[in-house]
């Protein structure tokens, strides 16, 4: 009788995963795409939202500064609302005229245009989408607005309309202070940037990894020497 054949030494599930291993023998922890056989650390997800936030941070900075440019537009394209006095009662000097609601109407669409503005220029900055750039935008916008209505208010007539007629005199025509009836147009510019922005990402932003080959899942990796597993048809 002939002696049994020695198996051949079989590596173990640990020599397998040897080429995972560096050097000092532990297992290697380097981050690596989405979508591939690496799971990214922690400390990369907390440095793109510290990232994320600075940017949404600047951004919110820079469009509520903008708001000084719009209540100066505001204050220099709102119609003016005339009025007069009998030096006993100050009147509108046009009682059919639509001045009054024009001041709304203007601040409405100087909104739509910078949010407009403001977000077309955060995408081309920034070429990328994100919650809190968009946060950071519809924040900045709300807080421009309210800038631009106090600054356009306060540098526009002044609002002691009854000294202002004693002033002029009896008869004379001067202008009403600049005021805004509805409040509900200090979102326009929010709105408009918020908008414009996702619309900006959606059609031209980056898209999601799809993995490494393709398909989103890992491949198998081949091991040195070891032959490929025969198909079906074979």
């Amino acid at each position: 009788m002939t002696a049994p054949l020695t198996p051949p030494h079989r590596p173990s599930s640990d020599d397998n995963h040897a080429w995972q291993k560096p050097e000092g023998g532990e297992p290697a922890t380097t981050p690596g795409p989405y979508g591939s056989h690496w799971v990214p650390s922690s400390a990369v997800d907390r440095e793109e939202l510290r990232a994320d936030l600075r940017r949404a941070g600047v951004a919110a900075a820079v469009v509520t500064v903008a708001g000084v440019l719009m209540g100066l537009l505001w204050l220099w394209l709102a119609p003016r609302v005339p009025l007069v006095s009998d030096s006993t009662a100050v009147f509108l000097n046009d009682s059919e005229g639509e001045e009054a609601i024009g001041a709304d109407g203007t601040f409405a669409l100087l909104g739509l245009a910078f949010g407009a503005v403001s977000a077309g220029l955060a995408f081309w900055l920034h070429r990328r989408g994100g919650i809190w750039l968009t946060v950071g935008l519809a924040v900045g916008s709300v807080l421009g607005s309210v800038l631009a209505w106090q600054l356009g208010t306060r540098l526009g007539p002044t609002s002691d309309v009854v000294a202002h007629a004693r002033e002029v005199g009896k008869g004379v025509v001067f202008d009403a202070p600049l005021e805004m009836h509805a409040h509900g147009v200090l979102l326009a510019w929010g709105l408009a940037a918020m908008v414009v922005h996702l619309a900006l990402t959606a059609a031209w932003g980056p898209r999601d990894f799809e993995g490494e080959w393709g398909t989103g899942a890992p491949s198998a990796p081949s091991w040195p020497g070891k032959a490929a597993a025969p198909s079906d048809g074979a």
